[in-house]
């Protein structure tokens, strides 16, 4: 008999999926959830997986339960709905949220889960759904230092690094500082390479000058990977859920009585191509749309630096 704890997941997207199917095969019994997904569920009950029938259902089976989902409304919606998480809870279930969630939604929903006895964790993410599917993703923790170690166990089937930030919310409140620098990084890029463009300094040389040097980093780099090569997946961060983080962001600085100006204006960029209809594109595709409000078309702007100044387009 397996004297594991019995593990819930719900949302198998891009990360879930990575996740929910190495906590399977570390041994845990799992049960799973996903309202819009069935080819990754199918994959998971395919490797013994068994499938809940609600959120409600789950938490009367399971003693942790993981969510992995777009944004807070969803998280509130599976702890508060008719067949939610809180209709079943008891005292001991443990809730490990690792969306990027509203901190201060987070802290409530600890409060309810706790009025039943339950234990809510924020477990934030750091990395990509290469890594989910590896099991070496980042996490940073919020919960008090006798729930971490109870938790560890279960978190080391997916994170290679784990960091406990502090109190319930810290670890989301951590994970918005970390996208704070790298959307805005996404907005500062845009600029600089329709800028570029603009003055006849193609995307080919920004990146062959700015990638080796002191300013390149990770992220630069997947960002240029689409802006040059025109790589699509590069970097496969949605522009709806970084509008979405930085709602959350510009609302954690606003109640912390921060001058968040220079969130508010990184956050618009996103705003714009979320109102016009491209939430589904990944964050580099920013890019174009930087462009086109400034009369560039980008892969034009990469055609012809391919051709003025010799530049091949492969710089580092």
């Amino acid at each position: 008999m397996n004297s594991k704890p019995i593990v819930g997941f719900i949302g198998l997207g891009l990360m879930g999926h990575g996740m929910a199917k190495n906590i399977r095969k570390h041994g845990y019994d799992l049960w799973v959830r996903d309202r819009f997904n069935r080819k990754p569920v199918e994959s998971l009950l395919a490797i013994g997986a068994q499938e809940a029938a609600s959120p409600a259902d789950m938490a009367a089976r399971c003693d942790f339960i993981h969510l992995s989902l777009s944004n807070s409304r969803q998280v509130e919606d599976v702890l508060r709905g008719e067949d939610g998480i809180l209709a079943s809870a008891r005292p001991g279930l443990i809730v490990i949220d690792t969306s990027t969630s509203d901190p201060s939604s987070t802290e409530r929903l600890a409060k309810e889960l706790a009025a039943h006895g339950a234990i809510m964790v924020d477990a934030a993410l750091g990395r990509t759904p290469k890594e989910a599917e590896e099991g070496t993703l980042d996490a940073m923790v919020g919960c008090d230092e006798a729930v971490f170690e109870t938790v560890r166990p279960v978190i080391e089937c997916w994170a290679a690094k784990i960091t406990r930030i502090g109190p319930i919310g810290s670890g989301h409140k951590m994970k918005l500082l970390m996208n704070f620098i790298g959307l805005s990084y996404g907005a500062l890029f845009s600029e600089t390479v329709v800028l570029g463009a603009k003055i006849g300094i193609s995307p080919q040389t920004i990146r062959e000058v700015i990638g080796p040097s002191r300013m390149g980093n990770g992220f630069f780099d997947t960002f240029m990977r689409y802006v040059v090569d025109r790589d699509r997946d590069a970097h496969k961060f949605a522009i709806v859920h970084a509008a979405k983080d930085f709602r959350y962001i510009n609302s954690m600085a606003s109640e912390a009585g921060v001058a968040g100006i220079i969130g508010s204006a990184a956050s618009h960029y996103y705003t714009h191509a979320e109102a016009v209809g491209n939430s589904s594109d990944y964050v580099p595709m920013l890019s174009d749309y930087v462009g086109a409000l400034n009369g560039v078309n980008m892969e034009e702007a990469v055609r012809q630096g391919s051709v003025v100044g010799g530049s091949t387009g492969q710089g580092s």
